[in-house]
């Protein structure tokens, strides 16, 4: 609270310099008329003596402020009351009410002059016309006052309101960012962590955060579970992500359990080992193997397994980086009519490899995901990243190297708690 004295020629002057330096809300607690000193006493002027008083928005300790202004204003109201009042009320003049206490003083009437008497009955007279002026200024004060207490007592509640609410955000804060650092715990992507906190924000339930993770991430989870891997079915992918050893253990599934006719053909003539792995699995299994070359070659294998239920068709492992190539599979996968095409990563790949894979591979329009190698790692949020960026749905997981056992489905319950550790697949 801001509280300034201004001595004036009138109150145009006053309300003009109240309004420049304490502002439009300022208000007036107080004017009475003074004599401003002339020369040696003589020459005495008529001016004004004005008190406003106005909030101060920058004061930094508001309740020690707020009970100075209280203080000041009862100085002032006590002041005003001495100098109206002076030394020219009599003893037995009633006091002035509202619990303002008045000094009593003796009046002094000069007897030698009649004129004396006369003035001091009119300054008597005047005197009482202050006296009611300044009762009215003291209710003016009360209700300042009343006005001003309440004022405080409504900046306490709403000072103690702001700073549970930055309690709360400060406790929301940490809680956020403590998880954030979990997920990344988990080898979950940052950007998507991030999207995935913003998300958790949203939802109104009254539940802890780590739930409204779980709710958001169980909802973004995409599984396909109505794969039968019925007719042609085509795996691509980058090198060393498990292809031939997924297309082996999907072959002995179908074949050896489910008792289909599984037919395989291998484009994957570059690695050296992968056709006579490949082969030897077929033997095992009693499958019919085909080594093709050329799209003429894919025609006629295509051609010679008519009678099956499911051709299973392994690609050669090509380079995100090497469009080129992935042009030139693509040239034969167009052949190949009616052929479902999976793509095959490993959970092990790195974040900006899963990026770069998923995009590169999209001119194959690939259907659906395989993700290999769970086995190989003790964290599984890439697998999130990877179906984040392929906007594809999952089928298989590969958990090991035993075939034909080491494949299998999963449900979105059971990809969540292998996400969070909470349970273990391998």
């Amino acid at each position: 609270m801001i509280i300034k004295k201004y001595v004036v020629n009138n109150m145009n002057e006053a309300m003009t310099r109240i309004r420049y330096e304490l502002g439009k809300d300022a208000v007036i607690i107080s004017q009475r008329k003074i004599r401003k000193p002339g020369i040696k006493g003589f020459f005495a002027k008529k001016v004004i003596e004005v008190t406003a008083a106005a909030e101060n928005p920058s004061s930094k300790k508001e309740e020690e402020s707020m009970e100075d202004s209280l203080k000041t204003i009862s100085n002032i109201i006590k002041n005003e009351s001495e100098y109206k009042i002076e030394n020219n009320m009599s003893n037995n003049q009633p006091s002035i009410k509202d619990d303002i206490i008045i000094p009593k003083t003796n009046i002094h009437i000069k007897d030698e002059n009649n004129k004396d008497l006369e003035k001091d009955n009119e300054n008597s007279s005047l005197h009482k016309e202050d006296n009611y002026e300044l009762t009215q200024q003291i209710k003016e004060m009360k209700d300042i006052l009343n006005k001003l207490s309440i004022k405080k007592d409504d900046s306490i509640i709403e000072d103690s309101h702001k700073k549970i609410g930055d309690l709360n955000d400060s406790k929301e804060y940490i809680e956020i960012e403590k998880m954030k650092k979990f997920l990344r715990g988990l080898d979950i992507d940052g950007f998507l962590v991030d999207n995935i906190i913003e998300d958790a924000k949203n939802i109104k339930d009254p539940l802890d955060m780590k739930e409204k993770v779980k709710k958001v991430i169980l909802n973004s989870i995409n599984i396909s579970t109505e794969d039968n891997f019925i007719g042609k079915v085509i795996f691509v992918g980058p090198t060393g992500v498990g292809k031939t050893t997924t297309i082996a253990k999907l072959a002995g599934k179908l074949s050896l359990i489910e008792k289909k006719k599984v037919g395989l053909i291998t484009l994957d003539t570059y690695r050296i080992g992968a056709v006579d792995q490949l082969r030897t699995y077929a033997d095992i299994m009693g499958i019919d193997f085909k080594v093709v070359m050329n799209q003429k070659e894919m025609k006629e294998a295509l051609k010679s397994m008519e009678n099956m239920d499911t051709i299973l068709i392994d690609t050669t492992g090509r380079s995100s980086k090497n469009i080129m190539q992935i042009s030139e599979l693509r040239s034969y996968i167009n052949k190949i009519d009616e052929a479902r095409i999976y793509l095959v990563l490993s959970c092990t790949t790195k974040d900006k490899d899963i990026d770069f894979i998923t995009e590169a591979y999209k001119i194959l329009k690939y259907n659906n995901v395989i993700i290999t190698k769970l086995d190989e790692t003790s964290s599984y949020g890439s697998i999130l990243q990877i179906l984040n960026r392929s906007s594809k749905p999952l089928s298989l997981v590969s958990t090991g190297q035993n075939v034909p056992d080491d494949i299998k489905v999963l449900s979105k319950e059971e990809l969540l708690k292998l996400i969070f550790q909470e349970d273990t697949i391998c």
